[in-house]
């Protein structure tokens, strides 16, 4: 190890696996742990200590000395800058490795539970172009090259359309290209950037609060028909048709297009009203004879086909018969419950957002399902007493929480109310885990099956079946 003033330099350290948020894990000479981002398992770097920990260091690879085997050329020209898909340089094959330990690890480490089976991770069938949804910010601030910053050149126009740095929450990266979205997402894109830069329209600026173009979302279904939705900081009439008309003529795949008019201090859409410019202001996804209504604020799982495959999962492992009673937690807009609620007698839905809830009525009306019912609230308040002596107690319980995976009092009453069965499904295997060891006492987890919905990223979704001991 050099040392020179504060830049801590760990010489020669071999990256043995990965860690936590894709970071690689490797050792000191010394056995002390190094978490070094910007390289990747099988790599031998020189790494720059940014924190150093009694356990362990946090460090940014500097140099190098061996590449891995396991290394691949990244796709696109801004891998590194922008912030997404960081295991680009990662082959896929070893993406899934990583991912399925990583969830192995969690559930043994942190859950305590042991003598389960884990079946194969679910690889994602399309690497790239997987994503369904998109959402770009405009800006007047272009994030600069070292190399531009430190010419002198003068480059003009600082105009962007793109994602925003990462930890730098006033510069958009302006995209050139980007590998998650199928076509024409790209071109649709572009063709909004320099329309608006040729039309000298004002792109926002965030510093000031000000501006006209303030984001965009580009929203697609399985069928190949758009959504379109701008957020505007102010009106601007006849910029605004213009605009629209211009990328509504050039992409006839459009369906529908809405704006918003934003003047807030955040981008978030749910406390804005959405106009409709063009179409019904919404599109349909159909899953399995199931058909879903997506508008400018619905969620909907961004990768569709990985999506199906994860429903058909949970409904294998669930095993649901038709005399069945079915609890959904956090069932979100319903497309889990509707697709139990064809096999199971009943399905009760419960979810902490109005509006999805009002969605999942809405579908659940729309495919003609009549034994569902959804509630709205805090599942830790809704989820009680009362509310279980005035509803039939299930067979099956599905839960499907956020990253932070379920409040400690759910969990005391799903063991209260004690299911012979729980499908437990999470985006977060390490609060999965967490809650998993609350219950292992009057559970056994019989097996686990991760499913990787975001190729070319850390993240990793996991199926696990409870059975009541």
């Amino acid at each position: 190890m050099s040392k020179k003033k504060k830049n801590i330099i760990l010489e020669n350290i071999k990256l043995i696996t990965a860690g936590a948020k894709g970071v690689a894990v490797g050792k000191t000479e010394e056995g002390k742990t190094v978490l070094v981002s910007g390289a990747v398992p099988g790599d031998v770097v020189n790494a720059r200590v940014k924190k150093s920990k009694s356990k362990y260091f946090e460090a940014e690879a500097v140099e190098i000395l061996e590449k891995s085997p396991y290394r691949v050329e990244p796709k696109c020209i801004h891998f590194g800058v922008c912030g997404g898909c960081k295991w680009q340089n990662l082959s896929y094959q070893k993406q899934l490795d990583f991912k399925q330990e990583e969830v192995y690890n969690n559930i043994k480490r942190i859950g305590g539970i042991e003598n389960f089976e884990t079946l194969p991770i679910l690889g994602s069938e399309q690497e790239y172009f997987y994503r369904n949804k998109m959402e770009f910010s405009f800006s007047n601030a272009r994030w600069l090259t070292q190399y531009e910053i430190s010419s002198e050149e003068n480059f003009g126009n600082k105009d962007a359309l793109g994602f925003h740095i990462p930890g730098m929450w006033s510069k958009i990266l302006d995209l050139q290209e980007c590998f998650l979205q199928e076509a024409p997402s790209n071109d649709l894109r572009l063709a909004v950037r320099n329309y608006a830069i040729n039309k000298g329209l004002d792109f926002f600026d965030v510093r000031n609060q000000e501006g006209f173009l303030r984001t965009l979302m580009l929203r697609q279904n399985s069928q190949g028909e758009w959504m379109v939705l701008f957020q505007l900081y102010r009106e601007e009439k006849e910029n605004r048709e213009q605009l629209f008309d211009y990328i509504l003529e050039k992409f006839p795949q459009i369906k529908t297009l809405v704006y918003a008019i934003n003047p807030k201090q955040n981008d978030s859409i749910y406390d804005l009203d959405v106009q409709t410019y063009f179409g019904e202001g919404f599109i349909y996804e159909e899953m399995d004879g199931l058909k879903f209504k997506i508008g400018p604020k619905s969620f909907f799982q961004t990768n569709y086909k990985q999506a199906l495959n994860l429903y058909r999962k949970t409904l294998e492992f669930a095993e649901i018969s038709e005399n069945d009673v079915v609890y959904d937690l956090y069932t979100g807009t319903g497309t889990i419950a509707q697709y139990i609620a064809k096999k199971a007698k009943y399905v009760i839905g419960i979810e902490s957002v109005q509006e999805a809830i009002d969605a999942a009525k809405e579908h659940a009306k729309l495919n003609g399902l009549e034994n569902c019912e959804f509630y709205c609230g805090d599942m830790k308040d809704v989820f009680t007493e009362e509310f279980l002596a005035n509803h039939p107690k299930p067979n099956v319980l599905i839960t499907d929480p956020p990253r932070d995976g379920m409040h400690q009092k759910v969990v005391e009453q799903i063991l209260k109310l004690a299911p012979p069965k729980i499908v437990y499904v999470s985006c977060n295997s390490a609060t999965q885990a967490r809650d998993l060891a609350l219950m292992k006492e009057h559970y056994d987890v019989v097996k686990i099956l991760p499913v990787d919905m975001f190729p070319q990223t850390h993240h990793v979704e996991n199926i696990a079946l409870l059975i009541k001991k």
